[in-house]
């Protein structure tokens, strides 16, 4: 299926100069494309060496080209590769002479992708997966990115789909024997699906989502004036992003940096010294947000006096090379930003801890969007095991099978595809 029957093309790989530039090229008239500038048919599916041509015979470049008929390619219809030399010259001027043939226009954000899944050679769970996957920046959010769009989701979700599918047979043959005397319930054991069906949806959905991988794992850094917290911070990101100073006060509102350690991905954050007394008005402020970040946080580390952080934070001895730091007795981590000491264990502890809040390496996991179609579905299941009316059930299982087509974009709208779809770059 192509869009008006419009042939597209776009550079897919990185943009020139470069080695080698791929240009991409999808619909009805893309074999025709090819023919006109290379003068000669090619054989489908293998690389050919062969000399480009514009309209007016001038040569353009020597590229390996290759075709691949649909509806067995990447986007379902006629697609063509021109792997050309990547100077910005030769690929301007093969643009230009394919911008310059009927039918052909340039590609827009993502639309190769979306082909894909108008021609069904991927659902929409699929294509969230790319998308995640051409923006992860770190090992974690590509391992889940990859298993996502490998299918591992959507696979799942259509066992799921069966399994309604199945229950769904059972209320439609209560209902059609119900007349007769045959049947007078629900088959036996029903109940027992459901609630098996349920059980394996509420483990996805306790699962960590996705955005936890894109939002990194949240570390406030919190204590009084002169604890050592901006020094630290400016240590764990490795910029000196927080100023740092003797006078108390100086660190006025928050600031925040997302790093990536070991692969794991932490957004860190420097807030201002916490004291109840001699706070001018600015500061008292930055103190207000303080204390709001250390309740939005994943984890907080307290440099201030021992037992006297928020709940749950680990108690850091910081400034271990100074004589007159604070010290601890039950410290998690004794550290010096300025020598050094202690810090690689203190980053190992944080990123061991980080990654049992984070999805594990080919474990799928769940958008906000499909988070809340699984709701969806898990919702309608528990109506359908509280009614006894086998119409109402039967109309609750299928409230159910359709938040799984949601899901994976048997059912969608197109202002949804247009916000995924435009995450990506033009020529993917």
């Amino acid at each position: 299926m192509s869009a008006n029957g419009s042939t597209i093309f776009a550079v897919s790989s990185g943009a020139p100069p470069c080695a080698i530039a791929v240009i991409r090229i999808s619909g009805p008239d893309s074999f025709g494309a090819l023919n006109s500038l290379v003068g000669r048919d090619v054989a489908p599916r293998r690389p050919s060496l062969a000399k480009l041509f514009g309209k007016n015979g001038d040569l353009l470049d020597e590229a390996l080209v290759l075709k691949f008929p649909g509806p067995g390619s990447a986007t379902g219809e006629d697609c063509v590769e021109l792997h050309c030399h990547g100077g910005r010259a030769v690929v301007a001027a093969v643009c230009a002479a394919l911008g310059s043939l009927d039918g052909l226009r340039p590609a827009e954000e993502g639309e190769f992708t979306r082909r894909a899944f108008a021609n069904g050679r991927i659902d929409l769970a699929a294509a969230e997966g790319l998308a995640d996957l051409l923006e992860a920046e770190t090992e974690l959010q590509r391992a889940a990115a990859l298993t996502n769009m490998g299918g591992a989701l959507s696979a799942r979700v259509e066992a799921w789909r069966d399994e309604a599918l199945r229950l769904s047979a059972q209320v439609e043959a209560a209902l059609d024997f119900s007349d007769e005397g045959d049947v007078d319930d629900l088959p036996e054991g029903f109940t027992w699906n459901v609630d098996s069906l349920m059980a394996e949806m509420r483990e996805f959905l306790e699962r960590p989502r996705t955005e936890k991988l894109k939002e990194g794992f949240r570390v406030v850094l919190a204590g009084p004036p002169n604890s050592g917290k901006s020094t630290l911070f400016n240590t764990l990101i490795e910029s000196e992003a927080a100023i740092t100073s003797p006078i108390a006060g100086t660190t006025r509102d928050v600031i925040e940096r997302s790093v990536a350690i070991s692969g794991v991905p932490f957004t860190f954050v420097d807030t201002a010294g916490l004291r109840e007394h001699g706070a001018e008005e600015i500061e008292a402020i930055g103190i207000a947000r303080a204390h709001a970040e250390v309740d939005r946080a994943d984890l907080a580390l307290w440099l201030g006096d021992e037992g006297k952080g928020p709940k749950g934070a680990w108690e850091i001895s910081a400034r271990s090379d100074e004589a007159d730091r604070i010290k601890k007795a039950r410290a998690r981590h004794v550290v010096s930003a300025v020598t050094g000491d202690g810090m690689a264990d203190f980053k190992a502890d944080l990123v061991a801890h980080a990654r049992q809040s984070m999805p594990r390496p080919g474990e799928a996991t769940l958008n906000r969007r499909q988070y809340a179609r699984l709701e969806e579905a898990l919702e309608a299941l528990d109506a359908a095991k509280s009614r006894s009316d086998l119409l109402i059930v039967g109309e609750e299982l299928r409230r159910v099978r359709l938040a799984f087509d949601r899901l994976v974009g048997r059912a969608t709208t197109e202002d949804m595809l247009d916000a995924l779809f435009g995450r990506f770059c033009i020529g993917k």
